[in-house]
């Protein structure tokens, strides 16, 4: 639906040639042009504008975290880009709790490895550190499934900058997310979009937490009924409690 609406602009081609476009309500069928105008990148709905993905997002890279060495006050695992791909923190590093807040991931976050393997996902493997080599992207003027879904559609071609590196490692820049452009509609148009996209988004969060939690749960209590040492009627009860 995403690519629908702001890539391919389905609705603004439907109401141009004089058909009802599909899938929304009539008040959000309201809300798109029916005409184009020239920009930058061609045709876009007239009234939308293009910008660049740091023009809707901040892109916060990570520290140093070699340069905090857990102590007594608690610590936080660190997410690299081993923890980005598998979603957890097991086995990972550790990082004592002294950074500022921004620094800290936590579950729902919007996290992109900008340097060797590259990937844009959401954070569901609980709270930790930020890496450096890692951009966690938050926004305060559009929501999260605008700047999420934005950056994910450019990620392929972020994949091909990187590979086109003559280093052993290969990366982005900053100045490569001031070149990738996207086009933005009004405030009013974002906020009725936002109807359709945060629950979608909230229950995809709330399923790959559930998923966590059972894949956690499965790890310690199969050992424990192999060996004896938990009953099976044990065993539902604590899967029940997680799953109601």
């Amino acid at each position: 639906m995403f690519k629908s609406w702001f890539v391919d602009f389905d609705p603004v081609h439907a109401k141009q040639q004089g058909r009802v476009p599909e899938g929304m309500s009539e008040a959000t069928a309201a809300l798109f042009p029916d005409s184009f105008e020239e920009s930058e990148l061609g045709l876009v709905p007239r009234g939308w504008k293009v910008k660049s993905l740091d023009e809707i997002a901040d892109y916060l890279n990570g520290l140093a975290l070699q340069k905090f060495p857990p102590d007594d006050d608690g610590w936080l695992p660190v997410i690299k880009i081993a923890q980005l791909r598998k979603g957890d923190t097991v086995g990972a590093d550790r990082a004592n709790r002294k950074m500022k807040q921004e620094y800290i991931i936590q579950n729902g976050d919007v996290l992109f490895s900008w340097s060797g393997s590259l990937e844009v996902e959401i954070w569901y493997g609980g709270e930790g550190a930020l890496n450096q080599h890692l951009f966690k992207v938050t926004s305060d003027t559009y929501p999260k499934w605008f700047y999420y879904l934005w950056t994910k559609y450019h990620l392929e071609s972020f994949r091909q900058t990187a590979a086109s590196k003559a280093t052993t490692m290969g990366h982005i820049q900053r100045g490569h997310l001031s070149q990738a452009k996207v086009i933005v509609p009004s405030e009013q148009f974002v906020s009725a979009a936002d109807e359709y996209f945060a629950p979608l988004l909230d229950r995809w969060i709330s399923n790959a937490l559930q998923a966590q939690t059972l894949a956690t749960l499965r790890d310690t209590l199969l050992p424990r009924l192999i060996s004896g040492q938990l009953r099976l009627p044990e065993a539902e009860t604590a899967l029940e409690a997680v799953t109601e």
